[in-house]
């Protein structure tokens, strides 16, 4: 096959969202940088990182690099199915991993489906997966839940469905952000639900912190009161027990449960929680038929 008729192959589709590594360079794909190379323009969710990335691949385009970000997402897309549809060769990356993943691109192949565009995808290294497999939780059935919400109510809507939640949950978190976030969800779901924390990910100084929430919540807390947290993070948050066999236990049975468990020396908040969670009832409602028969 010669170039010309390589070039038609590989853009047989005119817009393809391509993922770029997320960390380690050797991980760019020859379909990444061919693409790279003969497109005609690179949307891009920073330029700045883009032209870095394609200046440390050692290659070159004449590809025309605009922005394509959350600010300017639904306004840039229109331009750029415009674009495809006059035969230009659209490319869209983000700074790492793949568009549309917590990252702009959901917005243009949702413009693109609606324009009836041909639109896809030239996949490659994958935080989400690469935590998971790492994480030594179950990968068999998972979630993924993206940044957890800013606002409280909308984190706490999100971390009362994770008290049920039977399937392995893959989130993000900011460095500045992730010794809360683990904090409060070891509050929520108990000290003692299994977790797995990733940092900086196929790099030199990759890292993954297993072990209940309550335990890695306290490690992280500690190296930001030491010094700060650097790097990207990816948490990866093991499923609730599944209830027992047998029919369900009421909230008075396992309140029962609770007070046996905090006479043992276990906090009763941590016990309520961990099995409300087990057994899908409110952990508020646990606790409070806990405590009042602790109080008999």
């Amino acid at each position: 096959m010669d170039g010309q008729a390589a070039e038609e192959k590989l853009w047989a589709v005119p817009v393809v969202l391509a993922a770029t590594p997320i960390g380690n360079l050797a991980d760019a794909t020859c379909r990444l940088t061919e693409l790279i190379r003969t497109a005609e323009v690179i949307a891009c969710e920073d330029t700045r990182r883009t032209r870095h990335l394609i200046s440390a691949l050692g290659i070159s385009t004449h590809a025309r690099l605009v922005s394509l970000h959350e600010h300017n997402e639904a306004s840039r897309s229109a331009e750029l199915i415009a674009q495809a549809r006059s035969g230009t060769r659209i490319l869209v990356v983000s700074d790492a991993g793949t568009p549309g993943v917590s990252d702009p691109g959901h917005r243009l192949v949702t413009a693109a489906i609606e324009a009836d565009l041909p639109v896809t995808a030239a996949p490659g290294a994958s935080a989400v997966t690469t935590a998971l497999v790492l994480s030594g939780l179950p990968t068999a059935q998972f979630t993924f839940a993206g940044f957890p919400p800013r606002k409280v109510s909308e984190r706490r809507q999100l971390l009362n469905r994770l008290e049920t939640e039977q399937w392995t949950t893959v989130l993000f978190e900011s460095p500045h952000r992730v010794a809360a976030t683990l904090g409060e969800m070891s509050e929520v779901l108990g000290s003692q639900r299994r977790v797995a924390v990733a940092r900086e990910l196929t790099k030199r100084y990759e890292e993954i912190l297993r072990g209940g929430l309550g335990e890695v919540a306290e490690t992280l807390t500690a190296r930001q009161a030491s010094g700060g947290l650097k790097g990207e993070f990816v948490i990866v948050l093991a499923g609730a027990e599944a209830a027992p066999e047998g029919g369900e236990r009421s909230v008075e049975e396992l309140a029962g449960v609770v007070v046996e468990r905090a006479a043992a020396g276990e906090r009763m908040k941590d016990a309520a929680k961990q099995l409300a969670a087990e057994h899908g009832v409110p952990s508020r409602e646990l606790y409070a038929a806990a405590t009042a028969l602790r109080h008999r």
